[in-house]
């Protein structure tokens, strides 16, 4: 998890480093001035050796004392993605919140849309909603503009004054049809900031589109969640400086695309990381000839799932902790279920997840107090060896795994089961639970999405997702694996791949026969000209990239799909392709509606993250440097044992004939199980294809 700076061939050439700080480990990809690429992996929370890993990795890379100072002049840029907001939302400690609305409206968040969470559920918990207070004032605009209830300033001053005197200091402002007649959010968000409210959420500008209920709830998770992120990127912005090293710091939003710091809000933040695993995975897919992927990236916290088949699947509406967000986002889906997940036993059933043990204390083996995880299980049948395994646990950071204490705990926990089954087949039982809810994850993006998933490939990455990935690959027919050579930090390298991007959107509301194509593309036009300057605030060098998307539905439905600008009949069609490729059927003579346009406006890269890898001598050894035991289907099997100064360095030809499994390939940042029946091939490039 550690790794050596490379010399320095061009003192003018500058570092870049694409940081993806996750739940469990920080993942650190730096390019040299040489133009290697090194790898760092740190845990993300190391209580008493550093008080931030991303900041410690880029400190590492470039062999900085403790308090030495960022040099000026040796980084050229920094782009990050985090969970800090996903966090946050998902354990409620955000900012404290005051929700301002309309009189009358007070419980209207609260009711929602009145989904059942469980259907047959005799005691529906509620989630616990995110604002501190609500207080309603006298306004109301109709949909057409009418000012039937004048906005009461006064009371709206005397209100805002009183909940910030009881200490709240951020606020989330919604009217009804704010998004077209926005006036009175101006006036009110005026109001807060001469009072003193510093986070200030206005509905019109976090998410300018019809339905009050989602459109209030994206307003109030930004209010609730930017202040957060904002302590955050302030806290890496001191640290690294910009303004005296001169370095570009970006961080990643959910929709794929980087942006500076000052526009990282927290309705864009949800899936900042695992987008750049979204990104990496497509774009280095593509690069070896695999169009069609499934993304399958299972980490220390989590595991992220998506699909990709040429282009990006974006949701606008999506729940994640039962909190509504309309937001443009990647559409990935989330399991708890990664290497920290929480092997439990109630007495009738063993169950994975969902809580994890963290970075901190971490599973049983780290030595430090934590529960029994996912990755116990595969230390206990092999899947993870010790030896070849970081010394950096227990109480001087100078331990290996602890296999030992996880044979005894799982030998307990045997016995607590079924005391005639051994503990490995215990711990294999773990595995498969694990297994089968990631698969259920990919079926949920795919199966149940219309996706015959058996001719794609599953592109997996994540620290953990190689121990997994054959078995989970059979349980959904699908016959090819691929590994790229950064599989393990994919979503950090990711982050090099993206590109700086900004978007504008605007509620159209109309029939699709009736749209006025000349009118749409100036109105296009005025959102490219928005989400240029907002673009302008990004240090970038290269001609934009601009895309753009008319979203339309059917009539009185809420799935909608992109369709490019043209004459009626065109969009139509391609509506009814997208419509037909999800549900199998169309609804002819049911009207279509344009429900909003939007903008892209993308900067182009410089350069690609392409270089080679670290640099260390090539090897074309293909027999293995010993054998271990794994425990696989109910028996142990002896599997031949490879690693990294082995098969896991970079070679510079293909590795002369493929590798039958079972077969335990260890890298600098991971394990790999070739199942059997599995044969693993190395290209050129230091990528793994399993078929």
């Amino acid at each position: 998890m550690t790794a050596t700076p490379p010399s320095e061939s061009n003192s003018t050439a500058k570092w870049s480093f694409w940081i993806d700080r996750g739940g469990t480990f920080t993942d650190i990809l730096g390019r040299a001035p040489s133009g290697a690429v090194v790898p760092l992996k740190l845990l993300s929370e190391n209580p008493g050796q550093y008080d931030d890993a991303a900041i410690e990795g880029i400190r590492r890379l470039l062999g900085l004392a403790p308090d030495e100072p960022i040099p000026k002049g040796k980084i050229d840029s920094v782009r990050m993605g985090t969970t800090v907001a996903t966090n946050a939302l998902l354990e409620h400690n955000g900012e404290p919140t005051l929700l301002l609305t309309n009189e009358g409206l007070r419980d209207a968040l609260l009711i929602g849309n009145q989904a059942r969470s469980d259907i047959f559920a005799l005691n529906i918990q509620r989630h616990a909603m995110l604002y501190e207070a609500v207080a309603t004032i006298p306004e109301r605009t109709g949909p057409d503009g009418d000012i039937l209830t004048p906005l009461d300033e006064a009371a709206a001053r005397s209100c805002l004054e009183q909940h910030y005197n009881d200490g709240l200091r951020a606020v989330a402002i919604l009217l009804m049809h704010s998004y077209r007649f926005p006036a009175h959010e101006q006036r009110l968000s005026e109001i807060a900031a001469e009072i003193g409210y510093t986070q200030i959420s206005a509905s019109h500008q976090v998410s300018p589109l019809i339905k009050y209920i989602p459109r209030g709830d994206t307003t109030l998770i930004d209010a609730y969640l930017s202040p957060v992120l904002n302590r955050y990127t302030s806290k890496i912005t001191d640290a690294l400086e910009p303004a005296r090293t001169g370095l570009e710091l970006l961080f990643m939003a959910s929709s794929g695309a980087l942006t500076k710091a000052e526009n990282f809000l927290g309705r864009d933040a949800i899936l900042s990381g695992p987008a750049g695993g979204i990104v990496g995975a497509a774009k280095t897919a593509a690069a070896a000839g695999f169009d069609n992927i499934i993304c399958f990236d299972m980490g220390g916290t989590s595991t992220d799932v998506a699909h990709h088949a040429g282009s990006y699947d974006m949701s606008f509406e999506t729940e994640i902790a039962g909190h509504r967000i309309q937001s443009p986002m990647l559409h990935i889906h989330t399991v708890a279920a990664g290497g920290g997940s929480i092997l439990t036993y109630n007495g009738n059933r063993m169950a994975v997840g969902p809580e994890s043990a963290g970075a901190s204390p971490g599973p049983f083996c780290y030595r430090n107090g934590g529960p029994l995880t996912v990755t116990d299980a595969n230390l206990m049948t092999g899947r993870i060896t010790p030896a070849l395994f970081p010394h950096i646990f227990g109480p001087g950071h100078d331990q290996p795994l602890d296999r030992e204490g996880v044979e005894t705990a799982f030998k307990d926990r045997a016995i607590e089961i079924d005391p005639a089954r051994e503990p490995a087949e215990i711990a294999e039982g773990y595995i498969r639970i694990a297994n089968e809810n990631m698969a259920a994850a990919i079926k949920k993006i795919s199966v149940e999405r219309g996706i015959d998933v058996s001719d794609y490939t599953l592109q997996c990455f994540g620290g953990a997702g190689g121990q997994h990935a054959c078995e989970i690959a059979e349980s959904l027919g699908i016959n090819r694996i691929f590994i790229h050579q950064h599989s393990s930090l994919l979503s950090a390298y990711g982050m090099g791949l993206s590109a700086e991007a900004a978007r504008e959107r605007q509620m159209i509301a109309a029939d699709l026969e009736s749209l006025d194509l000349a009118e749409l593309h100036r109105i296009a036009d005025q959102l490219a000209d928005s989400a240029t300057q907002s673009l302008g605030l990004l240090a970038g060098e290269g001609e934009p990239a601009v895309t753009t998307a008319l979203y339309i539905a059917y009539q009185a439905q809420e799935t909608k799909f992109p369709v490019s600008l043209a004459d009626a009949d065109a969009m139509r069609r391609e509506f009814e392709t997208h419509y037909q490729q999800a549900f199998g059927f169309l609804q002819a003579g049911t009207p279509l509606i344009a429900e909003h346009l939007e903008v892209e406006v993308a900067l182009t890269r410089q350069t690609e993250p392409d270089a080679p890898g670290v640099a260390t001598p090539p090897s074309q050894q293909t027999a293995p440097a010993d054998s271990c035991r794994i425990f696989h289907a109910g028996k142990w099997l002896s599997a031949a044992l490879f690693n990294e100064t082995e098969i896991g360095q970079p070679a510079a030809t293909p590795l002369s004939k493929p590798l039958p499994g079972p077969a335990l390939l260890v890298t600098p940042h991971q394990t790999i199980f070739v199942a059997p029946g599995w044969t693993m091939e190395k290209s050129a490039s230091n990528n793994l294809t399993l078929t």
